[in-house]
């Protein structure tokens, strides 16, 4: 962390670090939406960074904010990890880990929330409040000082997790800094791996269609889950992936038409059952 007591344009310092930090703590759930989730609050968190490193150059500035302003949902404990690499990357590389930095967000923010609501949400909460409720119950006073001493422990793991994900980041950019494709590359799978993932653990749709033959009833979900597993939730993401890429569809848009999409899908068995019987 050589270059953090330097002050020039390029360069962070520790002043930026400690910014970066303290935002965290309290505005990484600003603005959350359910396009973005975190991303809104994540790029007012890392604003001093991009400030430090891209003053002087106004392009690289919209470029950095607009790569910081996508996707970014993860447990708020876990994100100094992946802030503290972020800002390892961008110093020492610039705007040119784009890319890497888009990789390493959207790959590490889905097991780091994996972990981090595992630990700083359900054991964490189940641990600390139990034993203070159990010492308070005993009229012990000590009850109400373990759930502050346990907040200041957080708090300080939380800064060292920024510390060490800023260092861990510069190890990584610096012995990459000639060959950037193998981080870029590495990221980029490492994000497509996981968001893949995501599509049937999130979406998961089914269709009740059947259709009868005589004493035979035929499950469509059953011969398409033969066909390929979740394939009805990988169609709808590859269509909403599709409509995305449409001048006039926004992720607003794209809502609504998933929304009458799924009432017409979901009554599609009692339209089909309908018109048979006109006939």
């Amino acid at each position: 962390m050589a270059n953090v007591n330097q002050t020039e344009p390029g360069k962070l310092t520790k002043s930026d670090i400690r910014n970066v930090y303290i935002r965290n703590l309290f505005t990484i759930q600003f603005g959350w939406n359910y396009e973005k989730m975190q991303g809104l609050g994540y790029a007012y968190v890392i604003m001093p960074v991009l400030k430090r490193l891209y003053a002087h150059d106004p392009e690289k500035m919209k470029r950095a904010l607009k790569m910081q302003l996508g996707y970014f949902n993860t447990t708020p404990a876990m994100s100094h990890l992946i802030v503290g690499a972020d800002m390892a990357l961008e110093e020492e590389l610039g705007i040119e880990a784009e890319e890497a930095i888009t990789g390493l967000k959207t790959g590490l923010m889905g097991p780091f929330a994996g972990v981090g609501d595992t630990l700083f949400i359900a054991i964490y909460r189940a641990v600390v409040f139990s034993i203070a409720a159990y010492i308070a119950l005993q009229g012990n006073p000590i009850g109400l000082i373990v759930p502050p001493l346990a907040c200041v422990a957080v708090l300080w793991l939380r800064y060292k997790f920024t510390t060490i994900g800023y260092q861990s980041g510069r190890k990584l950019a610096t012995g990459f800094a000639d060959t950037i494709a193998p981080i870029t590359e590495a990221a980029s799978i490492l994000g497509l791996t996981v968001v893949g993932a995501l599509i049937p653990s999130v979406i998961k749709y089914r269709t009740d269609l059947q259709f009868s033959m005589g004493e035979v009833t035929f499950l469509v979900q059953d011969m398409l889950d033969k066909i390929l597993p979740c394939l009805l939730p990988l169609g709808i993401v590859m269509f909403s992936y599709w409509l995305l890429g449409k001048k006039k569809v926004d992720s607003t848009k794209l809502i609504f038409i998933l929304i009458a999409l799924g009432m017409v899908l979901g009554n599609l068995q009692n339209m089909l059952t309908f018109v048979a019987g006109m006939f």
